[in-house]
């Protein structure tokens, strides 16, 4: 009696589904929008393109400020030396992200700025659908975002922008957002002693807080907008500490603006 076996197309197809099930890839996407990045891969200003879109670059000379950069993972080993010989004083880098990613260039990065003469500092991206508030502080400080009086260290940045893993606000009601927000900020302040510069764009702040304007007193602002000029601030801040003003600048792309003279750098880094 003949032995039976599967057709060899359905058995082909099989291994087909089972190779695809179990290989990783560092993005997915389906029917209904485009790739999603793999988690870990985001980074300050991610979603600035896509949301706000870009309208020119800053004017000069109209006020003393100092240039900056902010880096992370993606841009591996930076060039500090080219950057300091182009002008660039101050840089942040990307130390964590929720309470499962650390930046593996974080060491090349967050030293090798200072090493060569710069004031640096470490920031990390909040995804407030992962874990509280106060966990994800407590995780970026114990993943490089501390922070020590030595006139060559800035204090921590919250980075809270668009969710490139999913919905905008993370899935949090607007008064979840600002509860969440400060759970953060009240713990990186106890574990510190500093006040951590809030990053973020002014649309995004409007739509997923609702404006809300109760952090403007106590902590620095870093405001995101590829413009000539910064445009409207979220609501409590008159001025802005930081201004991320493009993401295709010389050597890195992701350029700053700090509002004030180099001295003014040293003043929020000494605290």
């Amino acid at each position: 009696m003949p032995v039976h076996r599967p057709a060899p197309t359905l058995l082909t197809g099989l291994l087909v589904l089972l190779f695809a099930a179990l290989s990783p890839g560092p993005a997915h996407a389906d029917a209904s929008g485009p790739a999603v990045p793999a988690r870990g891969s985001a980074y300050m200003g991610i979603g600035v393109l896509a949301h706000d879109g870009q309208t020119g670059t800053p004017k000069t000379g109209l006020a003393t400020q100092t240039e900056g950069v902010d880096v992370a993972s993606y841009q591996g080993d930076v060039s500090w030396p080219t950057l300091l010989g182009s002008g660039v004083r101050w840089a942040y880098s990307k130390a964590s992200e929720g309470t499962y990613y650390t930046n593996p260039s974080f060491a090349q990065q967050y030293n090798g700025s200072y090493d060569v003469g710069m004031i640096r500092g470490a920031y990390h991206f909040a995804t407030p659908d992962t874990a509280g508030g106060a966990a994800q502080a407590d995780y970026f400080v114990d993943h490089g975002g501390g922070w020590s009086k030595d006139g060559r260290t800035l204090p921590g940045v919250l980075d809270i922008e668009w969710n490139p893993y999913g919905a905008a606000c993370y899935g949090k009601s607007k008064s979840g957002m600002v509860t969440w927000i400060t759970d953060f900020l009240n713990r990186y302040k106890a574990r510190t002693g500093r006040a951590a510069v809030i990053y973020t764009a002014t649309s995004w702040w409007t739509d997923c807080t609702g404006n809300y304007s109760g952090f403007g007193a106590t902590n620095p602002l870093w405001v995101a907008r590829y413009a000539s000029e910064v445009g409207t601030l979220p609501a409590g801040w008159s001025t802005y500490t930081m201004w991320q003003y493009t993401s295709t600048g010389p050597t890195v792309g992701d350029h700053d603006k700090f509002n004030g003279a180099i001295d003014r750098v040293v003043a929020l880094a000494n605290g």
